[in-house]
């Protein structure tokens, strides 16, 4: 029983390597195109676009390949293309191999990919074998066989250099390239035949420690082209690079690494530190997810130079040869294909001349040739987007995603009856905002105020454990609110966010201008507003636990969270507020909390709504009680808050932190580097240097 028209099957038996063959030069083109922006951009159309087509890429590339070895066989035959239409295709085999390698913008889609270097070797292997089995078996009298050559060089240098990246970017050897060589120290064994050499001889004896001399941050603006802007931020970070990279290897750092970057932070400002941090991130995601490690080396410019003057020669030839005889459909295909090789290479080398690691190049040689070569990336910046990451924080708010409008669920049934209900009821409620600049101030300011106390080890540790604790302590709060930061962490997060929601509606709408505290009316980079401050920092760590779990030590968070929201929706729709937020804020806090929640409840829910309704009303209780101004309160508030994210940002494994650097960058692991360069990190080794040992005879 054929179940398609005989038509239609010859119709897609003609052009069904055509079409992918041409799907594949478009996939590579996608890849090239919006590779190197998702480390600077989150919305989701490009990271589901780039993950099709990184998906698509290698299958189509693989299908066509098979599709043209099982051609040969069929070759001979009345219904299908000619000998000479065979040959041409056959030519198209060592694109696809170029295809296989993929653009320099991205290797990997995830770290996990990193991993399974082993199977693109063996793909290499198979895939090459079966190029040159389709070429082989194309020979004939014809100049087609000999132009493969070059792209079959070009082909191989790029599938090579993908696997090989692959392989280096992997966990193991990652970590491998950055271990230290080994050192033995001091010979001990010879101090010591020394020393009781000299004691039988008589002489008296001591030793005598010298200590290494403290680590000064080097002048990162000494030395460097004054034409290129920002150079001292591009050395510095490029500095840090170099040691800092470890930290996505799981290994640690030496007191003198902590305290060259630490004097170098504490001096700056924070928009330089901030930009620091942005360009070392842009590095570390050039190494784990493109093809960096390689291209800016000098294998890598060999490489490059031999793939487009293979492709260059190849085209050249091409455009030489006598095409009567072939068919004009596969000669434009065969045309495309060149000329969207060369195409695409051209844009790769436009990418890495304008790349930060160029210009780090250009910073370190101060001269006429390197002024003129700056002045022509300069020209064509414009086409590249230079942003280092997204400079957003997600926004997710507990209360807004229980009080949705129900006309937005009621419009989707039949995505809901496909298993989308999640998706649909929590999507509408997620937003991004730019992160403003008197947050990061703030935060670099307590980071810094913490950084010039962490003396050792064990202060370290207290001061990256610290998740409010150590604010409430100051504001002498801790005997009243202290039980709401001794708890697990996703508990604490739950709590303060809804208590955070209390009081902010309560604040706005008590407030004579009620307008004051309008996120869209206030330019939060040029004033700072804890209220605000803290109602962004709140809906962030909400989002982190929601949709960011990984990124938080191990708890009970989504339990927690989705047994809250019941309670929440319960109560609403008992006090007919369930489109109305502010009532409900209203009705919330007056809900007499005297008696403990769990002792009524029992531990069968984890809801944590009226647990959060008496931290709240604590928090008001500080204008009555202690007489605090509101500004007082919202500043003890955002504090808080700050430091539940930076103790957020401390306990967040390291490969956590990579994987955000190819959704555009988190806020959170801007802040863990940032700790970490100013030596509020446990990821050190407690030394005392390089010190030396000394006989002294006296």
């Amino acid at each position: 029983m054929q179940i398609f028209p005989s038509k239609l099957a010859k119709l897609w038996n003609k052009w069904e390597l055509r079409a992918t063959v041409v799907l594949s030069l478009f996939l590579q083109i996608i890849l090239i195109g919006l590779g190197s922006r998702r480390k600077s951009n989150t919305k989701n159309w490009i990271r589901i676009i780039l993950w099709l087509a990184y998906l698509l890429a290698d299958w189509v590339a693989t299908v066509s390949l098979g599709v043209l070895a099982n051609n040969q066989g069929d070759s001979n035959s009345k219904d299908h293309n000619s000998p000479d239409s065979y040959v041409i295709m056959a030519f198209w085999a060592p694109f696809l191999l170029l295809h296989l390698g993929g653009p320099d913008t991205i290797t990997a889609y995830s770290l996990e990919d990193n991993e399974l270097w082993l199977r693109h070797l063996l793909g290499l292997v198979v895939q090459v074998g079966v190029a040159l089995y389709v070429s082989v078996r194309a020979l004939r009298p014809a100049d087609l066989n000999f132009i493969a050559i070059p792209m079959f060089i070009a082909g191989i240098v790029k599938y090579g250099e993908r696997t090989w990246i692959l392989r280096s970017a992997s966990s193991q050897h990652f970590r491998k390239s950055l271990l230290p060589r080994p050192d033995p120290g001091p010979n001990y064994a010879k101090f010591m035949e020394e020393y009781m050499l000299k004691e039988t001889e008589g002489f008296e004896l001591s030793w005598s420690v010298t200590q290494a001399p403290k680590v000064v941050a080097p002048d990162y603006a000494a030395g460097t082209n004054r034409l290129i802007p920002d150079a001292k931020i591009l050395n510095a970070a490029h500095d840090f690079f170099l040691t800092f990279k470890r930290l996505f290897a799981d290994l640690i750092l030496s007191f003198q690494d902590l305290e060259k970057s630490a004097s170098f932070f504490q001096e700056n400002s924070w928009k330089d530190a901030f930009e620091v941090i942005g360009v070392e991130l842009g590095f570390v995601y050039d190494v784990l997810y493109t093809k960096a490690a390689v291209i800016y080396s000098i294998w890598g410019g060999l490489l490059r130079c031999t793939s487009l003057s293979s492709t260059v020669i190849a085209f050249m030839a091409f455009c030489a040869i006598d095409w009567h005889g072939y068919s004009p459909v596969d000669v434009s295909i065969t045309f495309l294909l060149l000329v969207g090789a060369i195409g695409l290479e051209i844009y790769a080398i436009l990418l890495l001349l304008s790349s930060d690691w160029t210009l780090f190049w250009l910073i370190k040689h101060d001269n006429k040739l390197v002024h003129r070569v700056y002045r022509v990336i300069s020209s064509f910046k414009c086409i590249i987007s230079k942003k280092k990451w997204s400079n957003c924080m997600a926004q997710y708010n507990l209360l807004n995603s229980c009080f949705k409008d129900k006309k937005t669920s009621t419009r989707c049934d039949i995505l809901k009856w496909m298993g989308m209900n999640e998706i649909l009821e929590k999507w509408p409620w997620e937003t991004s905002k730019n992160v403003p600049s008197k947050l990061k101030e703030s935060i670099f300011a307590q980071l810094v105020e913490k950084s010039k106390s962490a003396s050792d080890f064990r202060v370290c540790k207290q001061l990256c454990s610290a998740r409010g604790d150590r604010v409430l302590q100051n504001r002498n709060c801790l005997n009243d609110l202290g039980w709401s930061v001794e708890v697990e962490f996703d508990h604490s997060i739950l709590l303060w966010h809804i208590a955070t929601d209390l009081c902010y509606h309560s604040d706005k709408d008590n407030h004579p201008d009620k307008d004051h505290h309008s996120v869209k009316d206030r330019d939060l980079d040029s004033v700072f507003d804890p209220c605000e401050m803290s109602k962004l920092l709140s809906d962030y760590m909400l989002y982190i636990l929601v949709k960011r779990p990984n990124m938080l030590p191990n708890g009970i968070g989504q339990i927690r969270f989705q047994d809250t929201c019941a309670e929440v929706l319960e109560f609403s729709q008992d006090k007919n507020c369930m489109l109305d937020e502010r009532l409900a804020c209203e009705k919330l806090l007056q809900v007499d909390v005297k008696i403990p929640p769990a002792e009524v409840k029992g531990d069968r829910s984890k809801s944590l709504l009226f647990d959060a309704c008496k931290l709240a009303k604590a928090l008001k209780s500080l204008q009555i009680e202690r007489k605090w101004e509101m500004q007082e309160k919202w500043e003890m508030i955002c504090h808080v808050w700050l430091e539940i994210l930076s103790y957020a940002a401390s306990q967040c494994m390291w490969n956590q932190h990579a994987q955000q650097l190819r959704r555009g960058g988190e806020l959170l692991t801007h802040v863990w580097l940032l700790m970490a360069h100013l030596g509020i990190t446990e990821q050190f080794q407690i030394s005392q240097g390089h010190a030396r040992t000394k006989l002294v005879v006296q």
